[in-house]
């Protein structure tokens, strides 16, 4: 288990890092919503194996801490052409209906394993497009997964939201559903940016919905942006972060676009020249990072930023931020159950991954077989190292004596190859080492992916699967 301990004292008060400094690191790395990460499963982990962690957490009773649920809905009426997520691009809203029955049927599997009516304390609706099934089909959703788990009170129910495919009419069914927190798609307010992704959603239409969501009471709404895409330039992105301001959602993610067109078909739509150059993806993170920080927002990690009195920043006060695979969360370190297609879980010490195409995922859900084709059971090794790069990325600080009990290792003697390659880091001012612990300075959290890769013992020169860690 990651150690607690307390939180690392930096942003807001520091200034952002230059550009020369993010330039440096402008390379490529995990994002470590696991670790090992997920280009390490192996598909001699299946089905059987997953099942077997299932049972050992059935076994554990009432010891065991709530789950946190995650249902992956891939379809898309529309293709974004910088998208990397599995999906299916389709007008036929029929073919939800056969996707539920399937996700139905996954659900009592997994819920037979489990044994019983298991607590869950968290849900995450991602895709694709979760707001492409309609009012009644989420309805049915949620219905069927209460059949199987104990939706606890007070739990966070979040969902994905394209502001192409709702209106205030369906904001509120949501939130009727029982839906307390959003994440609305925003990526670029220019509009010919949107054009060059195809993705056409004017800024009137995000705020109206925003305002709406606010109305409706939602918990809290996150804004995602993406910088780096075709047609981005300083001027064009500094107007849209100063909209992102004027619109101030309690929570902002800030992704760096990875192209890679050899891996993601849709890609290949867009015009590599249209790109911006390195220099000018740094300074356009550069200038976001310091409007943000203007702006009142405490910068919570990677590419995350929060509102003061937004929970998530409420978490990384207090030393309890913790990170999975739908990035930081306000939830106790626990395992999570993945539904769907190519859906992602952790049980215990191992992670799991589901089919990625819709028909071996409905061929083996018809054998009456759980539809996890490869996944990791993880060495003592791996749960070590794990638990460091999570104190990394969550609080910024790692306590030797802590991890070294827990793990029953000399923490310094273990990592002596680490602590020699963290030296650069040190003089750079991005870390402080002593006797007793190491801590991310607050310039060091801008590149908190690039100090947590020290101790990634898979992370070698091939890094080319991964996205940029500026």
């Amino acid at each position: 288990m990651t150690q607690p301990c307390t939180a690392s004292t930096g942003l807001p008060d520091a200034a952002p890092l230059s550009a020369a400094v993010l330039r440096q690191f402008d390379v490529a790395g995990p994002r470590y919503t696991s670790y090992p990460t997920a280009d390490r499963f192996i598909e001699a982990f299946g089905a059987d194996e997953y099942a077997a962690a299932l049972r050992e957490r059935r076994d554990a009773g009432a010891s065991a801490a709530p789950l946190s649920l995650y249902v992956h809905i891939p379809f898309c009426e529309s293709l974004c052409y910088y998208c990397a997520c599995n999906k299916v691009v389709t007008r036929h809203h029929e073919r939800a209906t056969q996707y539920l029955a399937y996700l139905a049927r996954e659900t009592r599997l997994q819920a037979a394993q489990l044994g019983r009516r298991a607590a869950v304390s968290q849900l995450h609706l991602g895709g694709g497009t979760p707001t492409f099934l309609s009012d009644a089909e989420l309805g049915e959703l949620l219905a069927m997964l209460r059949e199987s788990f104990d939706f606890v009170p007070g739990g966070e129910w979040s969902i994905e939201i394209d502001p192409r495919t709702v209106d205030a009419a369906r904001l509120a069914s949501l939130a009727t559903l029982g839906f307390n927190r959003l994440s609305f798609g925003v990526q670029d307010f220019d509009p010919e940016v949107q054009k060059a992704v195809h993705r056409i959603q004017p800024a009137h239409q995000v705020f109206g919905l925003m305002a709406d969501a606010r109305a409706l009471g939602f918990k809290s709404i996150n804004a995602d942006l993406i910088y780096g895409l075709p047609r981005q330039n300083d001027r064009s992105f500094e107007r849209t972060m100063a909209q992102v301001c004027e619109l101030r959602p309690d929570r902002i993610a800030l992704y760096a676009y990875a192209h890679l067109p050899e891996r993601f078909k849709p890609q290949r739509r867009i015009a590599a020249d249209e790109l911006p150059d390195a220099a000018a993806r740094v300074r356009m993170l550069s200038r976001a990072i310091a409007t943000l920080s203007d702006a009142g927002y405490v910068y919570i990690g990677m590419d995350h930023f929060a509102l003061p009195d937004d929970p998530l920043a409420v978490a990384k006060r207090q030393g309890r931020l913790q990170r999975d695979f739908q990035g930081y969360s306000t939830q106790p370190e626990g395992d999570l159950v993945a539904l769907g297609v190519s859906a992602i879980g952790r049980i215990g010490a191992t992670y799991s991954q589901n089919a990625k195409t819709l028909d071996t995922y409905y061929d083996l859900l018809g054998q009456g077989r759980l539809p996890v084709v490869r996944g990791l059971a993880l060495s003592r090794d791996d749960v070590l190292r794990r638990a460091v790069i999570m104190a990394v990325m969550c609080r910024g600080r790692v306590v030797f004596d802590a991890i070294g009990e827990a793990h029953r290792i000399d923490f310094r003697h273990y990592f002596a190859a680490e602590f020699a390659a963290l030296g650069p880091l040190v003089a750079q001012g991005l870390v402080r080492v002593s006797d007793h612990d190491i801590e991310v300075t607050a310039e060091g959290w801008f590149v908190v992916r690039a100090i947590a890769m020290v101790f990634d013992r898979y992370c070698r020169e091939n890094r080319t699967r991964f996205s940029r860690v500026v």
